[in-house]
């Protein structure tokens, strides 16, 4: 996952006091996603990459920690599910698991088509976003 100075609204977790970035890297699920017609064959789903980073303010208040089996579990839940015709469904989908965990101030969810066009790395959709006040 690259690193940016800023995500959206501006926030900079490394410049916002002590944080901890919690991270789930590249894990791999296949789901039948698409809006294309050649993904809409349920016998071929679709291979996804995910990446989901969260923050939270450091040390954790109860001296806890977060729990990203969740999240994993989370994604290894969508191996046959209906079909879903946009990653952005997902993301979303993810960002609030993310928030259920009530440590997490903000997250970033990737999620990236590897290999959906041959001239390509992949194609895909990353969102950042802080918890809602």
């Amino acid at each position: 996952m690259t690193e940016s100075a800023a995500g959206a609204g501006g926030f900079d977790w490394r410049t916002a006091g002590d944080h901890v970035r919690v991270l789930l890297s590249d894990v791999a699920v296949d789901v039948r996603i698409g809006l294309h017609p050649w993904e809409r064959h349920p016998e071929r789903p679709t291979r996804l990459i995910v990446n989901v980073e969260m923050f939270a303010a450091w040390p954790l208040s109860d001296g806890g920690f977060i729990d990203y089996d969740r999240v994993r579990a989370h994604i290894a839940g969508w191996r046959g599910r209906d079909h879903v015709d946009l990653l952005e469904t997902l993301v979303e989908e993810l960002i609030r698991v993310c928030f259920d965990l009530p440590a997490v101030e903000a997250c970033r969810v990737r999620i990236v088509k590897p290999h959906i066009f041959p001239e390509a790395a992949g194609a895909g959709v990353e969102i950042f976003r802080r918890r809602p006040t």
